[in-house]
């Protein structure tokens, strides 16, 4: 879908991408009860640890920026390696 959009609307100056984030340490394993779970997936990451919020909030700060106005279409996977 990322890739087909951002084909799609590049005439009209739009430019479309994708975000995938991995295991991030969040409030919201706690609010269901679980605030430990990112840590206990942590040994099938290959950088052996989930990610924190503001390294999602780079790469998407990067992506909204001048330096990447010439990307569009791309999925940017967030995962520590995954």
């Amino acid at each position: 879908m990322t890739v087909g959009l951002s084909k799609e609307l590049a005439a009209e100056g739009i430019r479309v991408n994708s975000v995938q984030p991995g295991m991030t340490v969040t409030d919201i394993h706690a609010s269901m009860g679980d605030p430990e779970r990112p840590w206990r997936a942590a040994d099938r990451v290959p950088m052996g640890r989930p990610g924190e919020p503001e390294e999602i909030a780079g790469a998407i700060a990067w992506l909204l920026s001048a330096d990447a106005s010439y990307t569009s279409g791309p999925v940017l996977r967030i995962a520590g390696g995954l």
